[in-house]
Protein backbone atom coordinates (compact mmCIF):
# COMPACT_ATOMS: atom_id res chain seq x y z
CA UNK A 1 0.00 0.00 0.00
CA UNK A 2 1.24 3.08 -1.01
CA UNK A 3 1.22 6.09 1.31
CA UNK A 4 -0.67 9.37 -0.33
CA UNK A 5 1.97 12.11 0.49
CA UNK A 6 -0.14 15.04 -1.32
CA UNK A 7 -3.27 14.09 1.31
CA UNK A 8 -4.65 16.81 2.99
CA UNK A 9 -3.41 15.11 6.30
CA UNK A 10 -0.31 15.09 5.39
CA UNK A 11 0.01 18.57 4.42
CA UNK A 12 -1.90 19.66 7.76
CA UNK A 13 0.80 17.74 9.32
CA UNK A 14 3.61 19.49 7.73
CA UNK A 15 2.42 22.60 8.12
CA UNK A 16 1.93 22.48 11.92
CA UNK A 17 5.73 21.19 12.15
CA UNK A 18 6.88 24.68 10.22
CA UNK A 19 8.08 26.81 13.62
CA UNK A 20 7.98 30.45 13.23
CA UNK A 21 11.68 31.45 13.17
CA UNK A 22 13.67 34.35 14.91
CA UNK A 23 16.84 34.99 14.02
CA UNK A 24 19.05 36.25 16.84
CA UNK A 25 22.48 38.33 16.38
CA UNK A 26 24.97 36.18 18.30
CA UNK A 27 25.90 39.12 19.91
CA UNK A 28 22.77 38.22 22.15
CA UNK A 29 23.71 34.82 22.96
CA UNK A 30 24.35 36.04 26.68
CA UNK A 31 21.28 37.37 27.32
CA UNK A 32 18.35 35.79 29.16
CA UNK A 33 15.73 36.75 26.40
CA UNK A 34 17.65 34.06 24.13
CA UNK A 35 17.75 31.73 27.29
CA UNK A 36 14.12 32.37 27.66
CA UNK A 37 13.22 31.58 23.86
CA UNK A 38 15.64 29.18 24.06
CA UNK A 39 12.86 27.14 26.49
CA UNK A 40 10.10 27.98 23.81
CA UNK A 41 11.68 25.14 21.24
CA UNK A 42 8.38 23.48 21.02
CA UNK A 43 6.70 27.04 19.69
CA UNK A 44 9.66 28.70 18.06
CA UNK A 45 12.91 27.84 15.60
CA UNK A 46 15.98 30.28 17.15
CA UNK A 47 18.66 30.43 15.19
CA UNK A 48 22.17 32.46 16.62
CA UNK A 49 24.17 34.26 13.65
CA UNK A 50 26.10 37.38 13.10
CA UNK A 51 23.33 40.51 12.58
CA UNK A 52 24.91 43.35 10.38
CA UNK A 53 21.97 45.35 11.48
CA UNK A 54 19.70 44.86 14.33
CA UNK A 55 19.48 42.32 17.41
CA UNK A 56 16.96 40.09 15.66
CA UNK A 57 15.66 39.60 12.43
CA UNK A 58 12.08 38.13 11.86
CA UNK A 59 10.70 38.32 8.69
CA UNK A 60 11.04 41.08 7.04
CA UNK A 61 11.17 43.00 10.35
CA UNK A 62 14.32 43.88 11.91
CA UNK A 63 14.44 44.77 15.49
CA UNK A 64 16.42 46.49 17.83
CA UNK A 65 16.61 46.24 21.39
CA UNK A 66 17.88 48.33 23.99
CA UNK A 67 17.50 48.24 27.67
CA UNK A 68 16.74 52.11 29.41
CA UNK A 69 20.86 52.51 29.77
CA UNK A 70 21.72 51.46 26.50
CA UNK A 71 19.62 53.57 25.13
CA UNK A 72 20.06 56.42 26.79
CA UNK A 73 23.95 55.83 26.33
CA UNK A 74 23.54 55.37 22.65
CA UNK A 75 21.42 59.08 22.51
CA UNK A 76 23.88 60.84 24.33
CA UNK A 77 26.44 59.25 21.41
CA UNK A 78 24.33 59.85 19.03
CA UNK A 79 25.24 55.72 17.90
CA UNK A 80 21.84 55.21 17.76
CA UNK A 81 20.91 57.83 14.78
CA UNK A 82 23.30 55.71 12.64
CA UNK A 83 21.47 52.07 13.51
CA UNK A 84 17.97 53.93 12.63
CA UNK A 85 19.54 54.52 9.76
CA UNK A 86 20.49 51.16 8.58
CA UNK A 87 17.15 49.63 10.33
CA UNK A 88 15.70 51.20 7.51
CA UNK A 89 17.34 49.03 4.63
CA UNK A 90 14.52 46.39 5.89
CA UNK A 91 11.23 46.50 4.99
CA UNK A 92 9.85 46.71 8.69
CA UNK A 93 11.56 47.74 11.58
CA UNK A 94 10.88 47.71 15.55
CA UNK A 95 12.96 49.35 18.65
CA UNK A 96 11.96 47.73 21.75
CA UNK A 97 12.92 49.67 24.52
CA UNK A 98 13.14 47.43 27.72
CA UNK A 99 13.18 48.73 31.12
CA UNK A 100 11.72 51.43 33.33
CA UNK A 101 12.26 55.08 32.45
CA UNK A 102 11.44 56.06 35.84
CA UNK A 103 14.93 53.99 37.12
CA UNK A 104 16.79 56.78 35.27
CA UNK A 105 18.42 59.52 36.69
CA UNK A 106 18.49 61.02 33.49
CA UNK A 107 16.21 63.59 32.23
CA UNK A 108 12.96 62.05 31.43
CA UNK A 109 11.32 64.56 29.19
CA UNK A 110 14.63 64.68 26.73
CA UNK A 111 14.33 61.03 26.76
CA UNK A 112 10.37 61.38 26.16
CA UNK A 113 11.07 64.01 23.36
CA UNK A 114 14.14 61.60 21.78
CA UNK A 115 11.53 58.61 21.64
CA UNK A 116 8.94 61.23 20.09
CA UNK A 117 11.45 62.37 17.47
CA UNK A 118 12.43 58.23 16.63
CA UNK A 119 8.43 57.67 15.62
CA UNK A 120 7.87 60.90 13.55
CA UNK A 121 11.07 61.50 11.94
CA UNK A 122 12.35 57.44 11.17
CA UNK A 123 8.60 56.24 11.25
CA UNK A 124 9.83 52.97 13.69
CA UNK A 125 7.19 51.85 16.11
CA UNK A 126 8.90 51.70 19.56
CA UNK A 127 7.13 48.85 22.19
CA UNK A 128 8.04 49.29 25.95
CA UNK A 129 8.94 46.49 27.51
CA UNK A 130 9.25 45.43 31.45
CA UNK A 131 11.92 43.00 31.53
CA UNK A 132 13.22 40.09 29.33
CA UNK A 133 10.51 37.76 29.63
CA UNK A 134 7.94 40.40 28.18
CA UNK A 135 10.60 40.83 25.73
CA UNK A 136 10.60 37.30 24.24
CA UNK A 137 7.28 37.23 24.37
CA UNK A 138 6.67 40.23 22.38
CA UNK A 139 9.49 38.29 20.12
CA UNK A 140 7.31 35.15 19.99
CA UNK A 141 4.05 36.38 19.46
CA UNK A 142 5.56 38.70 16.22
CA UNK A 143 7.36 35.43 15.20
CA UNK A 144 3.93 33.69 15.09
CA UNK A 145 2.15 36.27 13.15
CA UNK A 146 4.74 35.95 10.45
CA UNK A 147 3.34 32.72 9.54
CA UNK A 148 -0.25 34.36 9.23
CA UNK A 149 -0.77 35.56 5.38
CA UNK A 150 -2.98 38.26 5.14
CA UNK A 151 -6.76 37.27 3.95
CA UNK A 152 -7.78 38.64 0.73
CA UNK A 153 -9.93 41.47 0.90
CA UNK A 154 -13.16 40.87 -0.88
CA UNK A 155 -14.77 43.60 -3.07
CA UNK A 156 -17.82 43.21 -1.56
CA UNK A 157 -17.14 44.35 1.73
CA UNK A 158 -17.14 47.82 -0.48
CA UNK A 159 -18.49 49.39 -4.02
CA UNK A 160 -15.86 48.60 -7.04
CA UNK A 161 -14.77 51.21 -8.97
CA UNK A 162 -12.28 50.39 -11.96
CA UNK A 163 -13.45 48.32 -14.67
CA UNK A 164 -11.16 45.57 -13.14
CA UNK A 165 -12.46 45.64 -9.83
CA UNK A 166 -16.38 45.13 -10.98
CA UNK A 167 -15.29 42.50 -12.90
CA UNK A 168 -14.04 40.72 -10.10
CA UNK A 169 -16.94 42.00 -8.21
CA UNK A 170 -19.02 39.38 -10.65
CA UNK A 171 -17.18 36.56 -9.67
CA UNK A 172 -16.46 36.96 -6.00
CA UNK A 173 -20.90 36.45 -6.28
CA UNK A 174 -20.65 33.19 -7.37
CA UNK A 175 -20.42 30.50 -4.46
CA UNK A 176 -16.70 29.08 -3.18
CA UNK A 177 -15.19 32.24 -5.51
CA UNK A 178 -13.17 34.14 -3.31
CA UNK A 179 -10.69 37.40 -4.35
CA UNK A 180 -7.59 35.31 -4.67
CA UNK A 181 -9.80 32.78 -7.22
CA UNK A 182 -11.72 35.58 -8.99
CA UNK A 183 -8.34 37.35 -10.24
CA UNK A 184 -6.75 33.93 -10.84
CA UNK A 185 -10.10 33.65 -13.61
CA UNK A 186 -9.51 37.16 -14.88
CA UNK A 187 -5.56 36.43 -15.32
CA UNK A 188 -6.26 33.31 -17.03
CA UNK A 189 -9.34 34.22 -19.33
CA UNK A 190 -8.93 38.54 -19.40
CA UNK A 191 -12.66 38.65 -19.65
CA UNK A 192 -16.24 37.72 -18.30
CA UNK A 193 -17.37 36.37 -21.55
CA UNK A 194 -14.64 34.45 -21.94
CA UNK A 195 -14.65 32.90 -18.25
CA UNK A 196 -18.58 32.00 -18.60
CA UNK A 197 -18.13 30.17 -22.24
CA UNK A 198 -15.30 28.45 -20.92
CA UNK A 199 -15.76 25.14 -20.95
CA UNK A 200 -15.39 22.73 -17.92
CA UNK A 201 -12.30 21.00 -18.83
CA UNK A 202 -10.50 24.76 -19.21
CA UNK A 203 -12.04 26.08 -16.05
CA UNK A 204 -10.55 22.87 -13.94
CA UNK A 205 -7.27 24.57 -14.11
CA UNK A 206 -8.47 27.17 -11.43
CA UNK A 207 -11.45 26.28 -9.81
CA UNK A 208 -10.73 22.12 -9.59
CA UNK A 209 -13.58 20.17 -8.43
CA UNK A 210 -15.57 23.35 -8.32
CA UNK A 211 -15.36 23.69 -11.97
CA UNK A 212 -18.93 21.36 -12.79
CA UNK A 213 -20.98 23.56 -10.02
CA UNK A 214 -19.67 26.74 -11.42
CA UNK A 215 -20.81 26.06 -14.65
CA UNK A 216 -23.68 24.74 -13.74
CA UNK A 217 -24.84 28.04 -12.16
CA UNK A 218 -24.59 29.30 -15.41
CA UNK A 219 -26.39 27.28 -17.56
CA UNK A 220 -29.27 27.23 -14.90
Amino acid sequence: MFHNIFSRKNNKELKEKIKPKIIADIHEKDSLILAELAEKNKEIELVIQPLKIGDYLIGNTVIERKTVSDFISSMISRRIIEQLRQMKQYESQLLILEGDLNDSEFNRNAIRGFILSIITNYQIPIIMTRDYKDTSQFLTILAKQQLKKPAEISLHSRIPKTLKEQKQYVLEAFPNIGPKTAKKLLKEFKTLEEIFNASEEDLEKILKNKAKNFKNILNE
